[in-house]
């Protein structure tokens, strides 16, 4: 049998997966936002009627898959695999939602990675004949995130230039080894790359050496090049991460500068809604493409997406020891050019 590997990372699919169907819920934040009108769902309270901002979430991720199943004219017992995860300690959103919801689940932790990773594996999943349909979803709360990782809100800590605002919202994606929509045809496997950044209120630069490896190494495995696609987003890097991940993508010999753009720049205003380097978080890159990149995808405004979501895999004990911040990115290929 013919290997479906190409170069260091990348594989390609015999039978690309179809993403039959979407969902994407966000906080009232992000409702205000530009992009505001490609959301199913704009929470008018951050509780979402829970008594917790981390029992919210849950409940998020929880009836977002539950939209998007329905969406999919699938029902909840067709999904095979629920592969998710979040931010919060042993993955407590994707975990509590998984046991209301009773698909066979899978566990993923890739910080704000984890959308592309549940995609590129549920891709697997289905090429290798594994499944026929499934789910890829994840979340994150603003202030469950900073709660966890940075300082209670009751603090009012001032937050520096370089901080980003971690998304509050749930995107899920249905997967189908048949059906009509956009089609999974490669995925490339990031590294984790650490440059030596410990900045917890700098994840953007964390984060772009592992997001500029991922992109030059999907162009040397694939042979495709800047202009092979529509839109390069990646997916949690806002204002600073973006710019330097523009920049070592250049130094690999790849200009992307016409066709790059970053989820944590899209989905809020900075300046009018006080972001600062914009938006992050596992919920920032699946709400972005559950909204408005598929539904550009659907209508044929985009035919070709190369969507990297990147993540920072620090921990409180990581931080609080010192550490560095190691960063991950993975990147899948979305492109309505198959037929199947």
């Amino acid at each position: 049998m013919a290997s479906k590997k190409l170069g260091k990372q990348t594989v390609k699919f015999d039978h690309p997966p179809v993403i039959i169907g979407t969902a994407a819920t966000v906080g009232p934040k992000e409702g205000q936002g530009p992009l505001s009108s490609y959301f199913d769902t704009v929470l008018s309270d951050d509780l979402y009627g829970e008594n917790s901002w981390e029992l919210a979430e849950s409940k998020m991720l929880r009836e977002t898959v539950k939209l998007a199943v329905q969406k999919s004219d699938k029902n909840i017992t067709d999904m095979e695999y629920m592969l998710s995860g979040d931010l919060l300690n042993q993955l407590m959103s994707a975990t509590f939602a998984a046991r209301d919801l009773g698909i066979p689940f899978f566990g993923l932790y890739g910080a704000c990675s984890t959308m592309t990773e549940s995609l590129s594996l549920g891709s697997m999943l289905i090429d290798g004949g594994y499944a026929k349909h499934l789910v890829a979803v994840t979340s994150s709360h603003f202030s469950a995130a900073e709660r966890q990782f940075r300082f209670p809100l009751e603090l009012g800590n001032q937050r520096p230039l370089t901080a980003q605002w971690t998304v509050t919202g749930s995107g899920a994606a249905i997967l189908a080894s048949y059906g009509q929509g956009p089609r999974i045809t490669h995925v490339t496997t990031g590294k984790v790359i650490d440059l030596g950044i410990k900045d917890a209120n700098n994840m953007g630069a964390a984060m772009a050496p592992a997001a500029a490896d991922t992109i030059a190494t999907h162009f040397e495995d694939t042979g495709f090049a800047p202009e092979s696609y529509d839109l390069i987003v990646t997916g949690d890097l806002g204002a600073i991460g973006k710019e330097i991940t523009q920049e070592m993508v250049y130094d690999r010999g790849y200009n992307i500068a016409k066709v790059y753009n970053d989820c944590g720049l899209m989905i809020f205003d900075n300046k009018a809604q006080d972001t600062h380097a914009g938006g992050s978080g596992c919920g920032c890159s699946a709400s972005v493409f559950c909204g408005y990149i598929y539904q550009q995808l659907q209508k044929n405004k985009l035919n070709r997406v190369l969507l990297i979501s990147t993540g920072a895999l620090l921990s409180t004990t990581s931080a609080q020891q010192g550490q560095s911040i190691p960063g991950i990115a993975h990147a899948v290929t979305i492109t309505n050019n198959v037929k199947g």
